[in-house]
Parts: C-alpha cells; sequence; structure tokens
C-alpha cells in the first residue's frame, strides 16, 4: 500500500487549522494551516496580476540560522545537543555568514539530527561531506559548529526583505537530504524514478547524490545515483542520473513543471552557472570537468538536455536574468541558481572568504523592483536545504521517502504581498509549506493542471497574497554589490556542491 501517510496526515492537519512542533526545551509552536477551501485558486484566467514568478534558489542554510532572533518568527536562541545522560541546552552563538567547513546534510545526517522527532542530534553529524551508500561517514563530529545564527548586521539583504515583505517560518524541504535532489523537487515536486501518469509518486524514489559529477546527463557513464524505496530499502545502485534512464521514461513520466508550461504556452527559463556542459560560448574558457554542473536541475532532464530548449531556454549564465529584465524579455516563470560564492553554501572558499549571497539577491530583486515588472512580478527566495545548521522546528510529518526535511528560510516579495504589522510592512507567514507550496501556487496561478507530485498534498504560497489591495511600491533593498557587478563576475570556475 503506498503513501497512505500523507494523505491522512494532510487531512488532519487540514482540519485541525495549525500544526504543533517542538522546539527547543520542549517548547511548542504552532503553525497555521489554513482550511484548504479558504484558499483561493488564483489562476491567470483574470483574478490573478501575476504574469511573472521568479524563483530565486540560495544554499544550505536552515531558518534558525538565518532568522533565529527576527521579532515575531519561530526562531531559537537555544538548541537541544544530544548526550550518553539526555539532552542539554545550547545556547546557538552569533557567528559570520562565511562558513569554512561544510558540514554533513545527506539523508544519514537528517536522520541523526532529526533522532525521532528530538531534534537534538545536530551535533553529532560530521564535518564535511557524507560518505556514499547512505552513510554519514567517518569526519570529526560537527559539535557546536552547527549551534549558530548569522549576525543580522552580516545578512541585512536578507532583513530587509522580511521586514518589508513577507518571510516564511514555516517552509520545510520536501525530503530530509541534500541539494541534488531538493533542486529536483524544485522543478518537479518529488524525486520517484518510477512513477506512472496514474501514480507519478510511485515506489522508488532519488535521494542523496549521484556517485560523481556532473549531476545529470553530462556524468560519466558509469555513475549512478541513489534511493530510497517505500519500503525503507536503501539502493546504492539506482539509474544513470539521466531521465531516459529511469523506469519512468517510457511511460513519459518524470515529468517536470517544464512540461506544463510548455503545453499550455507559457514562457520559462532555468537562469544557472555555466558548467562543462553548456554551450561553448558561455564556457569556452573557465568550465572544467564538473564544475557548476551539481545545480543544474534539468541537466538530468533529457529531452531538455538534448533538446532545443539546452541553452535557450536553460539560460547560461545565470546574470544573463539581469539581461533579460533590463531588455523586456523577463519569462512567465524563472528559476535563478547563484554562482558558489553568491550562493550562501558553507565551504565553498575556490573564491576566497567570501559569501556575496545577500548581495547578489538583492540585486535580482532590486533589478525587477526598478523594472517595468514590478507590477506583475511575484519573487520568491527560497534555499535548497539545511546544510546541518541546527533548526528548532520538527518536520510536521515524515513520509515514505524521507520527508518532510528540515526548515529553511523563504522570502517573498511582489507589490501584492499581504502587508503586515511589522513597522515597514513585513507579513510573517506562518502557514506550513514544502516545495510542492511554490509549485501549486505557479500552476494555479497559470491554469497548469497539477504534476500529481507533491504539489497535490502541498498548501500554496498564495495566502501571502492580497489581489485586492493597491499595488505597493517597491523600496530598493540597500546593498554594497548591484547587478553590474555580478555581470562583470560571472563565469568563475565552479566549485559546485559536493552534497
Amino acid at each position: 500500500m503506498r503513501r497512505p501517510t500523507l494523505r491522512a496526515t494532510f487531512v488532519a492537519i487540514a482540519v485541525s487549522g495549525t500544526l504543533v512542533v517542538t522546539a527547543c526545551g520542549g517548547r511548542e509552536s504552532s503553525f497555521a494551516v489554513p482550511n484548504v477551501l479558504s484558499i483561493a485558486e488564483h489562476h491567470r484566467s483574470g483574478s490573478s496580476p501575476i504574469q511573472h514568478v521568479v524563483l530565486v534558489v540560495q544554499e544550505n542554510r536552515s531558518f534558525d540560522n538565518l532568522f533565529a532572533t527576527f521579532p515575531g518568527a519561530h526562531g531559537a536562541k537555544y538548541g537541544l545537543w544530544k548526550t550518553s545522560g539526555g539532552d542539554k541546552k545550547q545556547k546557538l552563538r552569533a557567528g559570520n555568514l562565511y562558513l569554512p567547513t561544510d558540514i554533513t546534510h545527506c539523508s544519514a545526517a537528517f536522520k541523526i539530527a532529526y533522532d525521532s522527532k528530538k531534534m537534538d542530534g545536530f551535533n553529532d553529524e560530521r564535518k564535511g561531506v557524507c560518505g556514499q551508500d547512505g552513510t554519514i561517514g567517518n569526519s570529526p563530529k560537527v559539535g557546536a559548529y552547527a549551534y549558530q545564527y548569522v549576525k543580522p548586521s552580516l545578512i541585512q539583504p536578507y532583513w530587509d526583505i522580511a521586514e518589508r515583505w513577507v518571510l516564511g517560518d514555516a517552509m520545510f524541504q520536501t525530503q530530509g537530504s541534500g541539494s541534488f535532489t531538493a533542486h529536483q523537487d524544485l522543478i518537479r515536486g518529488g524525486t520517484a524514478v518510477d512513477g506512472t501518469a496514474s501514480d507519478p509518486n510511485g515506489t522508488e524514489s532519488l535521494i542523496d547524490n549521484p556517485s560523481a559529477m556532473p549531476w545529470g546527463c553530462d556524468a560519466g557513464k558509469y555513475t549512478h545515483t541513489e534511493l530510497i524505496t517505500t519500503s525503507g530499502k536503501y539502493d546504492n545502485e539506482g539509474p544513470f542520473p539521466c531521465s531516459d534512464k529511469f523506469p519512468s521514461y517510457a511511460s513519459g513520466d518524470y515529468e517536470t513543471l517544464r512540461d506544463l508550461l510548455d503545453n499550455a504556452g507559457v514562457s520559462w527559463k532555468y537562469y544557472s552557472p555555466c558548467f562543462v556542459g553548456s554551450p561553448g560560448s558561455c564556457c569556452a574558457t573557465n568550465c572544467k570537468g564538473g564544475a557548476g554542473a551539481t545545480l543544474n536541475a534539468f541537466d538530468v532532464i533529457y529531452p531538455v538536455r538534448y533538446g532545443s530548449e539546452w541553452g535557450t531556454n536553460v539560460s547560461m549564465p545565470e546574470t544573463n536574468i539581469l539581461n533579460d529584465i533590463s531588455g523586456g524579455a523577463l519569462p512567465a516563470v524563472s528559476w535563478v541558481i547563484p554562482e558558489d560564492k553568491n550562493s550562501d553554501h558553507p565551504g565553498d572558499n575556490l573564491q576566497g572568504a567570501v559569501d556575496d549571497g545577500p548581495q547578489w539577491v538583492a540585486s535580482v530583486v532590486n533589478a525587477i523592483g526598478q523594472s517595468q515588472y514590478w507590477d506583475s512580478t511575484v519573487i520568491v527566495v527560497v534555499w535548497d536545504d539545511w546544510g546541518g545548521l541546527y533548526d528548532n522546528a520538527a518536520p510536521p510529518f515524515q513520509d515514505e521517502y524521507g520527508g518532510l526535511g528540515f526548515r529553511v528560510p523563504m522570502l517573498v516579495v511582489s507589490p501584492y504581498a499581504r502587508a503586515g504589522s511589522g513597522s515597514q510592512g513585513g507579513y510573517i507567514s506562518h502557514t506550513q509549506y514544502e516545495y510542492g507550496s511554490i509549485l501549486k501556487y505557479i500552476e494555479n496561478n497559470f491554469g497548469l493542471g497539477s504534476l500529481g507530485t507533491t504539489d497535490k498534498r502541498a498548501t500554496s504560497i498564495g495566502d501571502v497574497f492580497n489581489y485586492n489591495q493597491k499595488p505597493r511600491h517597491f523600496q530598493t533593498i540597500p546593498s554594497t554589490l548591484d547587478g553590474k557587478y555580478f555581470q562583470a563576475h560571472s563565469g568563475k570556475t565552479q566549485h559546485g556542491d559536493p552534497e
């Protein structure tokens, strides 16, 4: 019997109207879950003024790591630390945005930190990256390094956005795993490789990383993926990471939002860094080996990688979005993937001890806010996984594929963003979301239908908008770097996310 827990759990949550999660020190926090009947199903057929949705995807930060002390949000100043004698309270220290060392954040690390919903095992994660075969590896335990939050002054653009627009404090990963599956979830809401048109969720799902870079059709021929089955089996000999090798390919499944958009004649682009599989004009001198390829989700999608949309709809480098905004060519739906040093990913230091993530995000938001597109655009900023960093909110349920994962931040910017009680008009959404919530909003807004993956169970992010209000004026997000800087410094050799 497949996936009964998801349906039953979601119905129970929707009826009750709130979601209770255990925070540090045993505190319970309630996240609102609006009655599904009260959430407007907005469509471009007339009720929605939104013609453009831009999804900016950053890397490897938990909600508490960026917004632990944000007023009104479900943050924490202390975490739980597991010891042989029981849990102890661990104070979260204020730290830097740039982090020199990665922390394990594969499915094995998730299970250790989650610890059957006790949320006390983050100290037992490891420095570096996980081993293959579903193991966490043997590097030193991370200890107190996981228990930190970034000083707000170091991420002021993120806080400025949250103070003026929308901060979501109950966005959870689709799966307790790393960036590879998270980026697939952000284009299709799930990673089942044996789904069918009648059951897209199948019985086997991708988890963790392929065995080698690049993560996609450009991988070496002996590369394999890792799978988890609905019976809980971990299989380290999954198919080659290109969708034509998936069992579902023959039946036409493993569809992404691209399929729905193309079928409906809705324009889209996926803006990402150059890598070895990019067109030569993008990557003539700077791409080496698997550099930059790990986070190009459409490199997994065979008909895109080897079709006319590669190098056109999949647009490289990622700074092309700035050209399209200024040139009047912004598509209806966009994904924006950053370079290493602009991604917030810990441990990416090929270009020095720098993290320009807040400035990069501000440059994209400001470019749209100062353009002709402002009055018709929604910008969603989300981080792809927790990066091993502490968070106090336990995922509300566990499905058969290892989700939900941990909580990550979500920011939403739009002239129709619901005004809140913050001093600058900011609104905090406590509604429970997952990555399928973003896809569901896009599907509803453009009348695309549903992929039938986690978008089906998810609550749309549509409740953060008020289409009846007078469009709000854009206020420039102060930043030390602008779009011209990022355009001049794009195309560097990428380390890529090793997990």
